[in-house]
């Protein structure tokens, strides 16, 4: 019997499930992302052999040399060629800044670059340093390796930003990165084009910066782990080298159990260690006490002393009000001067807007703030969902939008893709969801016509954040927890709204990454090494089994409600697990299902290969099997591993015989996978599903469904032309 599934008559099949609907599709060199406004790509190449001779025109600053040799440095790593200046002529770099820009480093600076390479080399225009920042980038993805060489390959490009502000917000509190993490992800930042660092420094876990004027916050409050001021002050200029803001963010008046243990006597409700872990996401401090007030009036003068950016976030989300109501005495204060829980926090808010304004700051909060009316300038974060920002914008508050985009809801990189900051979509969690997790949306894609906006509110939206909660992310992980999902998001909000094909996506994500790891990123480090120590005899079934599966989602694995739901303790679970180590995004099982997609249309000759690759996962449980008995700590895979070995199977016997012969125990591998995507589809499926032992996900299950109804299908043709049924 021949190749059923690479028959072309059973294409239009597949089709019709959709399941071609993400194939991905062949893209002309170079994977450039973010997609610049207009991109000519042109004939001819300009040789990399020699060094970088850079020609100067207009404006020259400290910054923009300092540009330029990182990208003489990078685009040695990336060419594999020695290309540093002085040395033999090679690439002409001719940059013409036009202006210094006196709005760099805010939220108005020039973006805007036109660049152009032929085999002269590169011409760079822009309208400022940044824009010349942005452009370097941009080169940078112009380079290919070709057999004779390295080139860049002859563009033409006009490009400048979407939104203005394009963030990434890290949370340092929950887990302590050091400067060296931070300096990495805003290497990774600038490449990307991402302009805005917001750094989460204070929450429940630890209170990270430290002040002069209040000494226990780093003696207490931040458990040994802190940023010293002249840190801070040197990350603070790091990043302006490389065109990125950096914002601060002091949680309060919640979120504030770190802080409180170090100045008790600004509670609302008694605080004590050792650190309880049911009141560390509940601790609030007294709006009421006059002396608290001066106490946060004092801290954060302190801290804007140190970030220089316009904008300085507090927080304010997620306040209990039983914080407050359980007080007697704050009870009886806000009976006696007719305050509301929401009315008490809106003049909390209102004090500490006025603080900030006079030294010069824009406030900036979470969505939670609209609860009450307060002024229009606070900038508003929407994270639970874009009626918010439909609520915030028609208030006439700025807005940047993080709904969407929580990066530790471990969503695939194209489930965050397609979200646009204006687009009306995502659903509001009830305050008692919200309180056990972040999590900005039930059915994260569900249209919610309150969400509509006009364009005068449109134009509110500043940009948007990608935002990685690190309550299961340690340093070891960062990377691979950011990147590459944080580049796809790079250009959502960098990039035109029409530019939404997650085929696309899927072809450039990987380029882009690999690159990204030659700079520097160590996403796959990080991972090797942590399979290593867990796998320490023989890493490879393991690293098999991790290449085609990925973690659990919609906090799944944080475990904090559900069927699932572990009990926590005042020491957090080590981070050392399967589906720590595993990533969302996968080339490998991608690339399975482009060529199953590919072999059904008619390319048979990827069979061969098709077959060897299912082979392999299928004969990897018995290896990991083996491997369990020396390491015990893999055993709790087994399971996946077992899962992955009967869906390869399954796909195997599509290939190779008739379907009445496998099709229940194909059928029953495909349930029991489907089932396992269904369980953490959504918040609601988190918390009624059971979820998988080892908590991974067979990734491999769209390339099975399509080789298993394929060969139905021409079964059922086959049956029919035989008079069978």
């Amino acid at each position: 019997m021949p190749d059923i599934p690479c028959f072309r008559s059973v294409l239009p099949l597949v089709f019709m499930m959709g399941i071609c609907a993400h194939t991905p599709v062949a893209v002309a060199e170079p994977a450039l992302m973010p997609q610049p406004r207009t991109y000519h790509l042109q004939s001819g190449v300009a040789p990399l052999t020699g060094g970088v001779a850079v020609e100067w025109q207009g404006m020259r600053s400290a910054l923009l040399d300092q540009a330029v040799a990182r990208f003489t440095q990078r685009l040695a790593a990336l060419s594999g060629r020695d290309l540093a200046p002085g040395g033999r002529p090679g690439l002409t770099l001719r940059i013409h800044c036009l202006a210094p820009d006196a709005d760099m480093l805010s939220i108005h600076m020039r973006e805007h670059y036109r660049l152009r390479t032929d085999a002269q080399g590169a011409t760079l225009e822009a309208d400022g340093p940044a824009g010349v920042l942005r452009g370097l980038a941009t080169l940078l993805q112009l380079v290919e390796r070709q057999e004779a060489g390295p080139v860049l390959d002859a563009a033409e490009i006009d490009d400048s930003p979407r939104f203005a502000w394009r963030g990434l917000l890290v949370d340092v509190s929950r887990h302590f990165m050091s400067l060296a993490a931070l300096e990495r992800q805003l290497d990774m930042m600038e490449l990307t084009k991402l302009n805005v660092l917001h750094l989460h420094l204070s929450d429940g876990q630890g209170f990270r910066v430290e002040s002069r004027l209040y000494p226990r916050l780093q003696q207490v409050a931040s458990h040994g782990q802190y940023y010293t001021q002249q840190q801070v002050r040197g990350l603070v200029a790091y990043a302006a080298r490389r065109g990125i803001r950096i914002v601060p963010e002091f949680d309060t008046p919640g979120h504030s159990y770190a802080l409180l243990l170090a100045y008790p006597q600004y509670a609302a409700q008694p605080v004590a260690a050792p650190m309880d872990p049911k009141r560390v996401v509940r601790a609030a401090i007294d709006p009421t006490s006059p002396q608290a007030r001066d106490f946060i009036a004092g801290l954060y003068h302190e801290m804007a002393g140190l970030f220089p950016d316009a904008y300085f976030h507090v927080g304010g989300d997620e306040v209990r009000p039983d914080e407050w109501t359980g007080n007697s005495r704050i009870n009886a204060w806000m009976q006696q001067h007719g305050y509301t829980t929401a009315t008490l926090q809106a003049m909390y808010t209102q004090r500490v807007h006025d603080m900030l304004a006079r030294d010069g700051r824009i406030m900036m909060g979470w969505d939670e703030l609209l609860d009450a009316p307060i002024p229009a300038s606070i900038v508003i974060e929407s994270w639970r969902g874009s009626r918010y920002t439909a609520a915030a914008t028609q208030a006439g508050h700025p807005v940047v939008v993080s709904s969407g985009y929580y990066l530790d809801l471990l969503l695939p990189a194209a489930e965050h893709y397609r979200v646009d900051p204006l687009d009306p979509q995502g659903n509001g969690l009830p305050p008692d969801q919200v309180a056990q997790a972040h999590a900005p949306f039930l059915e994260p894609f569900a249209l919610d016509p309150a969400a509509r906006m006009t364009p005068v509110q449109d134009a509110r939206v500043m940009g948007a954040e990608a935002a990685l909660w690190t309550e299961i992310v340690t340093e070891e992980m960062l990377d691979n927890r950011l990147w590459p999902r944080a580049a796809a998001l790079a250009e959502r909000f960098w990039s035109s709204a029409s530019v939404r094909d997650a085929a696309s996506l899927a072809t450039r994500l990987p380029v882009v990454q690999a690159e990204l790891e030659l700079l520097g990123n160590r996403a796959t480090a990080d991972r090797a090494r942590m399979m290593a120590r867990l796998a320490p005899d023989d890493v490879t079934p393991l690293a098999t089994l991790l290449s085609v599966t990925s973690p659990v989602r919609n906090y799944a694995h944080n475990h904090v409600f559900g069927p699932s739901r572990v009990v926590p303790t005042a020491d957090p679970r080590p981070l050392d697990r399967a589906a720590d180590i595993a990533a969302t995004d996968n080339t490998q099982a991608a690339v399975f299902y482009r060529d199953v997609l590919s072999c059904l249309a008619g390319h048979k000759d990827l069979a061969a290969s098709l077959r060897a690759r299912l082979e392999n996962w299928r004969d990897n449980d018995a290896r990991l099997r083996l491997l369990a008995q020396r390491d015990p700590s893999v055993a709790e895979v087994l399971p996946a591993s077992a899962l992955l070995a009967r869906l390869a199977q399954a796909g195997l016997d599509a290939m190779n015989t008739p379907a009445t012969a496998w099709r229940e125990q194909a059928e029953a591998a495909l349930a029991t996978a489907r089932g396992q995507f269904a369980a953490s589809a959504s918040m609601l499926a988190v918390r009624t599903s059971p979820q998988p032992a080892g908590d991974l996900l067979p990734d491999i299950t769209p390339g099975i469904m399509a080789l298993v109804q394929a060969a139905r299908s021409s079964d059922s043709v086959v049956r029919q032309g035989a008079g069978i049924r």
